[in-house]
């Protein structure tokens, strides 16, 4: 029996990253919704969030070392791993450069080290749209989308010289229900809530938005892609809803559709530094994959979260 066939026949294993996060957290449930086997690697002090799903799932604590995350490996034995964990600042100061290091190149760097040790050889990667700002090839907005294509770069070694397979997904801007993260939804829900006017810039940059559900199935799409030998080296796709709306429009839409009364102030805050005015559109599709909710659908998701 070949070695797919011998995947197919039983439960796939599956180690994820960051599922202590929005997206990691929503990808470690879906997993165990769709039957796979979940393990789970997180750093110590993390917490898991409260939901008994997590319950379900073997749990890895990994040190800071390098001998500790092979330890993890050599425990899950996963036949893939998913890796969302990563430290994302859209600017930094000098102060966050060790953990912005230590955490997107160090701590990824040694999951990849451990994978080969235990003859892991396939991954799912997450990079980001902001790996190109101006529409250009590589063109980092932030030192947060550099140590993302710093990584990139080490992962292609361990596909050159360890015969990894990979797949990075390139995501933009994510959303749905339950998240709490400090973005444009739940500011926009602050505020309404509030009353308080919230300072804006001009609101002339276009967004891209993916709903979380369809984020999953590019998620799972991928992985079904490296289980099926698919992938002969490495591979990167963007996750794009192909449909980035200006911010002033986005917000109008969403007061629409949640029927709030939102009160911004436009142009009282300055577009950031290096501010991505229009989304990247130049990434390869995912192939079998693309976004089945509409924007003010997935809107409609959000209300009474």
């Amino acid at each position: 029996m070949s070695e797919i066939n011998k995947l197919q026949a039983k439960k796939p294993v599956a180690l994820v990253t960051g599922a202590t996060g929005f997206v990691g957290g929503h990808l470690a449930t879906r997993l165990l919704k769709d039957g796979w086997d979940v393990h789970i690697l997180i750093r110590n002090g993390s917490v898991l969030p409260e939901q008994p799903e997590f319950g379900r799932m073997a749990c890895h604590v990994h040190d800071g070392s390098t001998e500790s995350m092979i330890a993890c490996l050599a425990n899950a034995k996963p036949d893939i791993v998913f890796h969302l964990a990563s430290l994302f600042l859209s600017q930094h100061a000098s102060k966050d450069i060790d953990a912005l290091i230590r955490s997107n190149v160090q701590f990824a760097t040694q999951l990849l080290e451990a994978m080969n040790a235990n003859l892991c050889t396939r991954l799912v990667n997450t990079g980001t749209s902001w790996q190109h700002y101006n529409n250009e090839d590589y063109n980092p907005v932030c030192l947060y989308a550099a140590t993302k294509q710093a990584f990139e770069a080490i992962l292609e070694y361990y596909v050159q010289a360890c015969s990894f397979k990979a797949i990075t997904l390139k995501l933009f801007d994510t959303y749905g229900p339950g998240d709490l993260r400090p973005k444009l939804f739940h500011l926009l829900n602050k505020a309404a809530a509030s009353g308080e006017a919230l300072d804006m810039s001009a609101g002339e940059q276009f967004i891209d938005l993916v709903h979380i559900d369809d984020v999953m199935e590019a998620f799972l799409i991928a992985a079904q892609r490296l289980l099926d030998g698919k992938v002969p080296v490495s591979e990167s796709y963007a996750v794009s809803s192909g449909q980035p709306l200006p911010l002033k429009d986005l917000v109008a839409l969403y007061a629409e559709v949640s029927g709030q009364t939102i009160r911004v102030n436009w142009g009282a805050r300055p577009y950031r530094y290096r501010e991505v005015m229009a989304p990247w559109n130049r990434g390869a599709s995912l192939p079998g994959w693309k976004p089945q909710i509409s924007l003010s659908e997935g809107m409609k998701s959000l209300k009474n979260h």
